[in-house]
């Protein structure tokens, strides 16, 4: 059963580990970000994911400060 725990908490060795990270990192990139990276990739753009993030943090910025709401969780984290 404690086997079973660490596998399902990712606390396990092997590649359990990695798919948690792996996991992780996709978490990061939210609704927004994929849009931008796909049409990055439609149109034959090149990709920078630290670019794409600061590109789409100052949109969520602005559309914060024209609207004076926050961007839901649902599309930005």
């Amino acid at each position: 059963m404690d086997a079973l725990k660490n596998k399902l908490s990712g606390s396990g060795s092997g590649s359990g580990t990695t798919q948690n990270t792996a996991g992780n990192s996709a978490q990061k990139e939210d609704y927004v970000d994929k849009g931008l990276d796909s049409m990055e990739k439609k149109y034959g753009l090149p990709q920078n994911r630290d670019t794409n993030e600061k590109i789409t943090d100052a949109a969520r910025g602005a559309f914060e400060k024209v609207t004076g709401k926050n961007v839901p969780d649902k599309v930005s984290n």
